[in-house]
């Protein structure tokens, strides 16, 4: 990846929707230049899709929730999977430290939060959790630095 990959993928960042001719206008170079190169960055997966940016509170998701968990040795790898179905989770990692795995994941009221929590405890091989509620995101940025 060189200097107009970047270019490009910045062009992207700023509009994902910004026309081909536009990008190549904005960089001083041809459309069929930009073309080949977004086709050959989505190849190689270092574009992995294209979605629009969403407002969660618009959309009723008002409670931002980091949650720790705590698995069952050697079922980790399931549990997270099973977790990673539910659609309020946005994001699933495995940790170090006092939890095996942190959650990300939003939700519409406490009441939903309330139930995720207590059906999260019932099910096997999860030991102990820990909710975190989100008061203010004071950066929550999607772009890399380029």
């Amino acid at each position: 990846m060189d200097e107009i990959d970047r270019d490009i993928l910045r062009c992207l960042y700023e509009d994902a929707r910004m026309p081909m001719r536009q990008i190549a206008e904005k960089l001083d170079i041809s459309v069929s230049t930009v073309s080949v190169r977004i086709k050959a960055l989505e190849d190689e997966k270092v574009i992995l899709g294209y979605i629009p940016i969403l407002d969660p509170e618009k959309l009723g998701y008002d409670l931002l929730t980091i949650i720790g968990v705590r698995i069952s040795e050697g079922k980790l790898v399931d549990v997270e999977h099973k977790l990673a179905k539910d659609a309020r989770i946005l994001q699933v990692y495995d940790v170090t430290g006092e939890w095996d795995s942190l959650m990300i994941a939003r939700f519409r009221s406490r009441e939903e939060l309330n139930a995720f929590v207590k059906d999260l405890l019932s099910q096997p091989h999860i030991e102990r959790t820990n909710t975190l509620l989100v008061l203010n995101v004071v950066k929550d940025e999607k772009r890399l630095p380029l």
